[in-house]
């Protein structure tokens, strides 16, 4: 399998946040997503990936984001590894300027 991770812009994730095309997963610490996460995203910390793999489905199409879009990658290979259909937020947090929830 390749290690070609697909990415996608903030503004491209911004327009499809309603569509329901992608599920949104935040891979930061429970400190870090205490600031706020996208809307409808769900939290599963990096470090917890392999033991709540199966909250996953491989029918859906995911979006992982990080601070900054290193975490992410690094959960996308691994998701992608295991058939897993994903795409990595470029730039993560830090370059995301849309509605953020607490």
């Amino acid at each position: 399998m390749s290690d070609e991770i697909n990415e996608i812009t903030p503004e491209e994730l911004e327009q499809e946040l309603n569509s329901g095309k992608y599920e949104i997963v935040d891979v930061r610490e429970d400190d870090e997503v205490a600031n706020g996460m996208i809307p409808g995203a769900t939290h599963i910390a990096l470090n917890t990936i392999p033991e709540r793999i199966d909250e996953l489905n491989k029918d859906k199409e995911y979006v992982m984001v990080c601070r900054s879009g290193r975490r992410s990658y690094n959960a996308s290979l691994y998701l992608q590894e295991q058939g897993y259909k994903v795409h990595n937020l470029k730039g993560g947090m830090l370059e995301w300027t849309g509605e953020v929830i607490a």
